[in-house]
């Protein structure tokens, strides 16, 4: 069956707007999983003294309506400060694209989840977060499950990949059920560093692989 996409929809994903990846981004997210169907990864550039986004690109992988949406999200955003960016819903995207067909409403959740999780990274990497809450094994585990196992297809939690948590005086040891030699070891390391260490009250996450 043919999902009746709209020109609008045709449009963006047939020539996206923002397509690509930003090196050393001042904000970045990466949401959803290939292997689970759609995937997002958001970059931003900000202007420090304005926290006006002054770049903004996506990568996707996934059907028409994500690839469309994470275009239409990167024009939504760019040129907007940050607070006025946060405010961005799944609503205002789907309305920009002329409507989305309603089983691909989840399309247009994940492009902003992934610009909202981008907003995020980047405030805690500049210390912006007002709202310092310590951190508990609770929110690690929230994080966790973002990163994605990807032999399996699904996140560490889920997958109960991860063995314990400890957190210790700012320090955060995270240990898995994967082998140090896993061939995607070193990528899910890097992945649970990036999500865990921009937390204001972590100074080092230490990953341990089952021997």
């Amino acid at each position: 069956m043919t999902l009746p996409y709209n020109e609008i929809v045709m449009e963006y994903f047939q020539n996206p707007r923002n397509v690509g990846r930003i090196e050393d981004p001042d904000g970045k997210a990466i949401e959803g999983s290939p292997a689970c169907g759609d995937m997002v990864a958001v970059y931003l550039k900000v202007n420090d003294d304005t926290h006006r986004i002054e770049d903004i690109k996506f990568e996707s992988y996934g059907c028409a309506s994500n690839i469309a949406t994470g275009s239409i999200i990167t024009e939504l955003a760019k040129g907007k400060t940050i607070e006025e960016a946060r405010e961005i819903t799944w609503q205002e995207a789907s309305d920009a694209l002329g409507g989305l067909p309603a089983i691909k409403t989840h399309c247009s959740v994940l492009a902003v989840d992934g610009l909202q999780a981008a907003i995020q990274n980047y405030e805690e990497r500049k210390g912006l977060i007002t709202e310092r809450v310590p951190t508990d094994e609770k929110e690690i585990r929230r994080r966790l499950k973002r990163v994605m196992n990807p032999q399996a297809g699904l996140d560490l939690i889920r997958t109960k990949t991860v063995t314990s948590i400890e957190l210790d005086n700012g320090t955060v040891r995270i240990a898995l059920d994967m082998p140090a030699d896993h061939q995607f070891a070193n990528n899910v390391r890097d992945e649970i560093i990036e999500k865990i260490e921009p937390l204001w009250d972590v100074n080092e996450v230490q990953v341990i692989f089952a021997s």
